[in-house]
Order: structure tokens, then C-alpha cells, then sequence
């Protein structure tokens, strides 16, 4: 076995969570914070994607932002979820099948980050991706 991140990795590839640890990978896509978690068998992934503008950020229109940002959910591919979190970043959120090796991990993860990419510059375009680059991550 070998570890990566808070797994243990089998010769079959397959995915055991170690002692202790949350089961989730962090990572970065287009300089925004990613998750994935395994939840039993199945593989919950989550980015921030955008922020909506404070009122006190020159130039932005955040009524716009706000309008132009609650279209978006009925964009979004089946399963996936937009949320607004309580310091106003947006987050994009699905749920993948089976994960129960590190290759179909990984497979679920960059299919996740490659999808994210309309809506993150649909966000863009709408003025809700201020200071997604300089966040940190989740607190694991």
C-alpha cells in the first residue's frame, strides 16, 4: 500500500480512508479551491467558483451580479448544485458514482474541472469572480 493524501491505495488501486482523516483531496483549477470527499461509494465534488461583490468594491454592480447569478442553477447539468455561502462566495457542487479506486478518482475529478469551465467564465463575465484566486482552502 502507499498513501496519497488521506488514503491508503491498494496494488488494486482501490481507495481505503486512513485512520482519522477526512477523506477528502484538495485541489486547484483555474485558481479556485476544489474538493473531492468520498462519501461511502460515492465522490462529492465541490469549487468555489465565483464571489458576489461587496457594495463597498468599486465599479461593481452586485444587484446585476446577484440577477445574472440566479439563472444560473437552471444551466447547470443534472445533479449539479449552486450555492451561496454565508461570506458570499459561490460554490458549485455534484455527486459522481462509484469511486472506489484511485483511478476512477481521479478520472471524476479532472471530468469535474473540466466542466466547471463554462460556469466559471459565465461567472466571470457576470462580476462574481473577485478574489477567487487569493482564498484559501477548506479547513479539512
Amino acid at each position: 500500500m502507499i498513501t496519497f493524501g488521506p488514503f491508503a491505495v491498494g496494488r488494486d488501486g482501490s481507495l481505503t480512508p486512513r485512520g482519522g482523516l477526512r477523506p477528502t483531496l484538495r485541489f486547484r483549477w483555474r485558481g479556485r479551491s476544489c474538493e473531492a470527499t468520498l462519501t461511502g461509494e460515492s465522490l462529492q465534488l465541490r469549487a468555489v467558483a465565483g464571489r458576489i461583490p461587496s457594495t463597498a468594491e468599486p465599479n461593481a454592480d452586485r444587484a446585476r451580479t446577484l440577477r445574472d447569478v440566479a439563472d444560473l442553477p437552471a444551466e447547470l447539468p443534472a445533479g449539479w448544485r449552486l450555492r451561496l455561502t454565508p461570506d458570499h462566495r459561490l460554490t458549485l457542487e455534484t455527486g459522481a458514482g462509484p469511486s472506489a479506486t484511485i483511478v476512477a478518482m481521479m478520472t471524476e475529478m479532472v471530468g469535474f474541472a473540466l466542466a466547471l469551465d463554462p460556469y466559471l467564465e459565465r461567472l466571470e463575465a457576470v462580476g462574481a469572480s473577485g478574489g477567487i484566486g487569493t482564498e484559501k482552502t477548506w479547513p479539512g
